[in-house]
This record gives structure tokens, C-alpha cells and sequence, in this order.
């Protein structure tokens, strides 16, 4: 019973670049599952997923909303996410804990800077895809065009299951080239299903065999029946499509349109039939935390609980939600769990399955599934709760550095105290809003991934928290690196009589692969530093991090390896050791050529042919490394440019200004660069 309650399972994303029609896919998802009586709509703001007032006053998703449905005697957990590069954390955390995923591509855009973007964060953590090319009633729309972009920028296999029956305006539905059938839709969208039509069926055989030889080469049985000339019947065609797409070898792609209800049920028994449950895909691994080995998290509800917290969430009546998902064992209401990362045991009070913004109270959440706990106080995202007999820590789940910050000041002595805790609840949900105090100006400095994100963010601390806030300009958020290997010695020696300080350590630092992050690494062998110490070492580096020699800025992308030090069996502490690693951290960089970086953004604009002299000639004067141009449609070119995020403030104004409105861009960060000497003097002047 067990086994065959997980084969139901299905653990799903839905992924896509901005306004590809995600949430209106989810809508009618829901409505066709029977979850809910009327499908919403995006424009008119009553969608289930996107219930915070700011995602229906602008009409994109910013939180990634979970929900459960069933569908042929399946269940189907979805989490609908942003499209928007500023909120991709919410992708990153929801793809972690994923088994499938959904991605949507806008019919006529095709592959958008975005779908790249949440395909690599996918690669990242082997999700298996399936693709619904959708909007294809609108003009332009093209199914083969945007295949082609999904095999080229992607580097994907995509076989496509459906052809269209008429086209833009005029798609009335599309041929089943699995079991070779059409599905007709009316003008309400109501389906039925009926025989190709004669003037279709050539074309349909072909791109039926088409899609046989795309399976034939990454499968040896189906390659057999196709060269011996069998004929290969819809179910067989099923189960091995299931095989290449659990594996990532290809990509069944599906078609249609989210917003007239055409290819829905299609895309649901897609889910059912291609994407992978919690038996099919690799049991997660962790790392039991006395260090002695690794372990296979097994999804089976007898071995011992291993959840893994992926999203933090504030509610206003209940306090805290925090979202999981069981890998092994259950998690039971009056439980008592272990939280690895911090070592507190604490009681699970009220589990419920979460309907978006509106919660189901369940006694249990089993191996395989999504959850939710209310009132937990100690978890955080990315930690591990687990059984206190099998003590493990699952993969953590990293998130990109802010790119840009701007200063908040309360307006009154009550708002500071507001504000305080606001910030707390908002920096707990979100791992990409990062507070910290300038000491210069005592200002309080707010980093996030760009202006949309912030502004949601200072919106939510007016509106959700009633903190009035004064606001600074948007500001660049910089950060420092070292540029060679040194070898630094830290000390913390205090032994002036009485109970001391004592800790010694010697650490090698190494500049890492930028976007690498911070990798610590333990290399002595045997008692030089007392096991115990250890991680205190570790906490003070990343401690002195938050603040680089030039600038005062964080400090990224370095290595530190322990390789040697002394402890004395009296005076040695953690506090002496986490002194010792800040003073071994600030040596280390001062000797290892310490540069300053700065944020830089891969922008693409689409702009009509007339313009494209005038907007390259403006990127140009905002220092641009022009990367691309290509064709998007009749008179539509697309630039894709490299520009530092300082030179992009206000750009939305300017491009409307140049091509009359008629010019769009997207911007998502790309790399850090060393910044030019001006800026340099400037910014260490400015805290010197």
C-alpha cells in the first residue's frame, strides 16, 4: 500500500519566464481538478496562488504558492512560481524539494532570457521536465519555432506530443500524436474527442514518426520495433517516453492555451503519465553530523523522519509557517523533531496541506510528500528537521548575493521599534534580503535582487507590518574578493592570569570560481585544533566576511582551509578560536590582493528595426559589452548586452523615451567585474 501511495505522487513545479502564463496555467489546473468552482483570472487579481495584494495590483506572482489536487486517481502537489529574475529564489528553494517540473514557454516569444535562467536552476537539481508551449491563439504564435528555440538556447531534446488543428486566432485544437486522436475544443472550452481530420492525417503520420525516431535514439527497444517496422501502439509510446523524461533525456512538449481551457487535461495526464514520483528519482543523501559518513534518505514511512525546510512564510492570524518536505519517515502532529543545523529539539504542533492561502489540518505528512507546520519557532529555510536517533543534515540550499540596496528610516520612535521586528520576519522568509547597519550614517541598508524586489519589500513593510518608512535612492550593492592564495595565522592570546584566552589557527585562503560563495575546509590531522573548535573557527571567517578591508563590503567567492594551530587545555574556548578566525580572516585579505567588484547584468531589449542604432548607441554610453543581436519576428530585433548595474538606474525611462514605448527589456544579473579605478577611490574614500 505504501509503494503504491508514492507511485501516485506527483511533486511538481510550474516554471516559466514572466507573463508565459504560469499562474493562469495553475488556475485552470485547479478548476479542471475539480479544486475550485470558477477558474480566476490574473488581470481581474482573484487567482488562488497569487493572493497577496501586491501579486494582484501588478499581476505577476512573487511568492511561490503551494497546492495539492488530484488528477486520475493521482495526487498532484504543485508549487506555482515567479517569473520575475527578482523574486528566482523562490524557484531556486521550490526546485530543490521538487521531483518534476512544468515549464511553460510563451507560444510567440519562444525561449526568453527567464526560461534560461530557470532551466539552469533545474539542470542545477536534476529535475525532470515536461514543456507546454502555451498562448498559441495569439498571432505569431509558432509551435516549430519554439521548439527549435528549446533544442538550440537549451540544448534540450524536446519531443513534441501534439500538432495544432488551425492556427492563432483560428486554433481550434490539436492532434494526440501519442495515441493519434484529435481534441476539439468549443468556445468555452469544453473538449471532445474525435478523428484527425483528413487533411491532417499525412501530417500527423509524419510528425508521428518524427517523434518515434526522436524516442528511437535514446532508446534501444523502441529503436528495434521502429527499424523492424512495428507498429507502436500509444501505451508503449507512454511508458518509455516516461523512461527517457524521468532520466532527462528528453522532454515531452505539449501545447495550447492556459487562457481558453485548451490543453489542459492533456497537460494533467502528462503529469501523471511522464513526470516521476518519489520512487523514481534518487533518494536524497545526508550527512550524519558526528561527520562519520553519509546516508541514503529512503522514502518509506518506517525509516526515520529527514524533512528538509524549504520556505518560510508569516501569516498574520497564525505567526509562522514553515513549509517542508518529507524525504524519509513521517512527520506526526505531537512529535518531537531535531533541528541539525541548530540542535534544538522542538514539538510539531498543527501540520496542515496548504490550498495557497488557505490551510487543511492533517494529523500526518508522509515519506514523498509537502507539508507545512504552524507556530514552529527554531526552523529556518534550508535546515533539517529529523529523528533525534538518526542526527543527519540534508544539502542546504544556496541562494544568489543581492545586486542592489537602497537605506529605510523609521518616521517615529514607534515605527523603530515596528521596524525591527518587521525586518526580522521578512529576512526569515526571504534569503535574499539580506539588513545590515551602514555605521557611517547609522542608516539601515536593505539588499535585495533588484528594484521590483525591494519595492515589494518596502511595500510589504507599510502594508502587511504598518511601519511607516522613509526610503533612500537605490544604491549598488558591491562586494570584495581576493585575487591570489596566502597562508594567514590568526591569534587570540590573553593570559594575563586567571581564566584566559587561547586559540592559535593557521588558514590558507584561495580565491575561488566566481558566484563559488564561501567553502571551508578542515585539513588537520589529528588534536592541533580540538574537534569542538572547529566551527567556531568557521563562524568567526564567515563573521569577518560580512565586512572586506577596501570598502566595507562582503567579502565573496574565497576558500579557507585549516591547516594547522595551537589550543590550551585550560584557556582554549570557542569564543577565543571565533576571535582567532576573524583575525586570521582579516590578515589573510589584506595579503591577498583584496579588489573590489561590482554587479553586472545581462540585459536583452526587444526593440522595433527603426530604433536599434539609437538603443545600442544608448547601452554603448552606459558602458555595454554588446553580446548578440538577433531576429525576433517581421521588423523585432533582440539585443543581449552585458552592462554594470550602476550604468542601468532608470533605464525603463529612457528606452521608452528612445523607441516611443514600443521597446521592452528584461535584466537579470550575470557576473561580478572588477570595477573601474574611479569607482574604486571613490568607494574606499567614501568609508575611509
Amino acid at each position: 500500500m505504501a509503494q503504491n501511495r508514492l507511485e501516485q505522487i506527483r511533486n511538481i513545479g510550474i516554471i516559466a519566464h514572466i507573463d508565459a502564463g504560469k499562474t493562469t496555467t495553475t488556475e485552470r489546473i485547479l478548476h479542471h481538478a475539480g479544486m475550485i468552482h470558477r477558474a480566476g483570472s490574473v488581470d481581474e487579481g482573484d487567482t488562488v496562488t497569487d493572493f497577496m495584494p501586491q501579486e494582484r495590483e501588478r499581476g505577476i506572482t512573487i511568492q511561490s504558492a503551494a497546492i495539492t489536487c488530484s488528477w486520475a486517481d493521482h495526487q498532484i502537489n504543485i508549487i506555482d512560481t515567479p517569473g520575475h529574475i527578482d523574486f528566482t529564489a523562490e524557484v531556486q528553494r521550490a526546485l530543490r524539494v521538487l521531483d518534476g517540473g512544468v515549464v511553460v514557454f510563451d507560444g510567440v516569444a519562444g525561449v526568453e532570457p527567464q526560461s534560461e535562467t530557470v532551466w539552469r536552476q533545474a539542470d542545477r537539481y536534476a529535475v525532470p521536465r515536461i514543456a507546454l508551449v502555451n498562448k498559441m491563439d495569439r498571432p505569431g504564435a509558432d509551435l516549430d519555432r519554439t521548439v527549435g528555440t528549446i533544442r538550440e538556447r537549451l540544448h534540450a531534446h524536446p519531443i513534441v506530443l501534439h500538432m495544432p488543428i488551425g492556427r492563432e486566432d483560428r486554433l481550434r485544437g490539436v492532434v494526440d500524436l501519442v495515441d493519434m486522436h484529435a481534441i476539439v475544443y468549443d468556445r468555452e472550452g469544453n473538449e471532445s474527442i474525435e478523428e484527425i481530420p483528413a487533411e491532417l492525417r499525412e501530417e500527423a503520420e509524419r510528425r508521428r514518426d518524427l517523434l518515434i525516431e526522436a524516442l528511437a535514439d535514446m532508446d534501444d527497444e523502441i529503436a528495434l520495433l521502429y527499424l523492424e517496422g512495428e507498429r507502436i501502439d500509444g501505451e508503449a509510446l507512454r511508458k518509455h517516453l516516461r523512461q527517457a523524461t524521468c532520466t532527462r533525456g528528453a522532454v515531452p512538449v505539449l501545447m495550447g492555451s492556459a487562457l481558453r481551457n485548451m490543453g489542459i487535461k492533456p497537460l494533467l495526464n502528462a503529469i501523471v503519465a511522464y513526470l516521476p514520483s518519489p520512487l523514481d528519482v534518487e533518494p536524497m543523501t545526508g550527512q550524519l553530523i558526528d561527520g562519520s559518513g553519509m546516508v541514503q534518505c529512503l522514502p518509506d514511512d518506517k525509516e526515520p523522519l529527514a524533512a528538509l525546510i524549504f520556505k518560510i512564510s508569516t501569516d498574520p492570524y497564525v505567526g509562522k509557517l514553515s513549509f517542508f518536505r518529507v524525504y524519509s519517515g513521517m512527520m506526526e502532529r505531537g512529535m518531537t523533531v531535531l533541528n541539525s543545523a541548530t540542535g534544538d529539539t522542538e514539538r510539531i504542533g498543527r501540520l496542515v496541506r496548504m490550498r495557497a492561502d488557505r490551510r487543511e489540518e492533517v494529523e500526518t505528512i508522509r515519506a514523498g510528500d509537502i507539508g507545512a507546520v504552524l507556530g514552529f519557532k527554531s526552523g529556518a529555510t534550508g535546515q533539517t528537521l529529523c529523528a533525534q536517533e538518526r542526527p543527519i543534515t540534508l544539502e542546504k540550499i544556496t541562494f544568489p548575493a543581492p545586486v542592489i540596496e537602497l537605506s529605510v528610516a523609521p518616521r517615529s520612535r514607534t515605527d523603530e521599534e515596528k521596524m525591527g521586528v518587521a525586518l526580522q520576519r521578512l529576512v526569515e522568509e526571504d534569503p535574499t534580503v539580506i539588513v545590515r547597519q551602514n555605521e557611517q550614517t547609522n542608516e539601515t541598508i536593505l539588499a535585495g535582487m533588484g528594484e521590483l524586489h525591494l519595492e515589494v519589500i518596502v511595500d510589504r513593510l507599510k502594508r502587511e507590518f504598518h511601519v511607516d518608512v522613509q526610503v533612500g535612492a537605490p544604491k549598488v550593492a558591491y562586494c570584495e574578493t581576493i585575487t591570489r592564495a596566502v597562508h594567514a595565522e590568526g591569534r587570540q592570546v590573553k593570559q594575563s592570569g586567571g581564566h584566559g584566552q587561547f586559540a592559535v589557527v593557521e588558514i590558507e585562503f584561495e580565491p575561488l570560481e566566481p558566484g563559488s560563495g564561501f567553502v571551508f575546509e578542515n585539513a588537520i590531522i589529528g588534536g592541533a585544533v580540538p574537534r569542538q573548535f572547529i566551527p567556531a573557527v568557521e563562524k568567526g571567517i564567515i563573521e569577518a566576511m560580512r565586512k572586506g578591508p577596501l570598502a566595507k563590503q562582503p567579502v565573496v567567492d574565497i576558500k579557507a582551509t585549516l591547516v594547522d594551530g595551537k589550543a590550551h587545555e585550560v584557556d582554549s574556548s570557542d569564543l577565543a578560536f571565533h576571535a582567532a578566525g576573524v583575525d586570521a580572516l582579516r590578515r589573510g585579505i589584506l595579503a591577498a590582493g583584496p579588489v573590489l567588484l561590482e554587479p553586472v547584468m545581462r540585459v536583452e531589449v526587444v526593440t522595433p528595426t527603426d530604433y536599434m542604432g539609437d538603443v545600442i548607441g544608448d547601452l554603448s554610453s552606459r558602458a555595454a559589452n554588446i553580446a548578440g543581436i538577433e531576429p525576433r519576428g517581421e521588423g523585432v530585433q533582440s539585443i543581449i548586452a552585458h552592462v554594470p548595474l550602476a550604468r542601468m538606474f532608470g533605464y525603463a525611462t529612457g528606452l521608452r523615451s528612445l523607441t516611443q514605448g514600443r521597446g521592452t527589456f528584461t535584466m537579470q544579473f550575470s557576473h561580478y567585474q572588477q570595477v573601474a579605478e574611479e569607482v574604486r577611490k571613490e568607494l574606499v574614500a567614501s568609508v575611509a
